[in-house]
Order: structure tokens, then C-alpha cells, then sequence
């Protein structure tokens, strides 16, 4: 890694978590095209870190942790509800 890549993760040192929360079904498929719902992790200078199963964004992705009890941070998998597609149900009932 490069020595400006390595200051900015060493910016993430001290940052206090002010809160903790899964991303909805909704905000998941806006913002990132997922299927899946990652649980954020947000900093007190802003930062917002969200996990990805892969570097290219792929899907959510979950947190390995060394917390006894909660071994892993798991994504969640609440599909969107997505709307019948009213136009096919309406014309084939026509």
C-alpha cells in the first residue's frame, strides 16, 4: 500500500463509533446496487464505514470480529419488497 493510502486508514485511529446500524432493503438498492443490507459502522469525524464483500462492491459484506459471542457481524437479508408488476397482472386479467 502506498504511504498516502496508509495516512488516511491511520486518520481512523482515535475516531470514536457514535453508531452502529444495518442499512434498510431500500437504501441498500439505492446506494450500492445490493441485494443485502451491511451493518455501518459510523465515526465521530463523519466517516461511515460500510462493508462490502469484495473490493469492487460487489454485495453487503459481514464483519469477522474477535468479540466473544459475536464472532461475526452478519449481513442482512431482507429482500426489497419490491411492487407486483400491476400493468402484467391488470393486462392479463383484461
Amino acid at each position: 500500500m502506498d504511504k498516502q493510502f496508509m495516512n488516511k486508514l491511520k486518520g481512523l485511529v482515535g475516531q470514536t463509533i457514535v453508531k452502529i446500524e444495518y442499512l434498510s432493503p431500500k437504501d441498500s438498492k439505492k446506494f450500492y446496487g445490493w441485494n443485502y443490507q451491511p451493518c455501518e459502522i459510523h465515526l465521530s469525524n463523519g466517516v461511515i464505514l460500510t462493508p462490502s464483500c469484495d473490493d469492487e462492491g460487489n454485495n453487503a459484506g459481514a464483519i469477522f470480529t474477535n468479540i466473544d459471542g459475536l464472532a461475526t457481524i452478519p449481513v442482512e437479508r431482507n429482500l426489497l419488497k419490491q411492487k407486483a408488476n400491476n400493468r402484467k397482472e391488470n393486462n392479463a386479467k383484461i
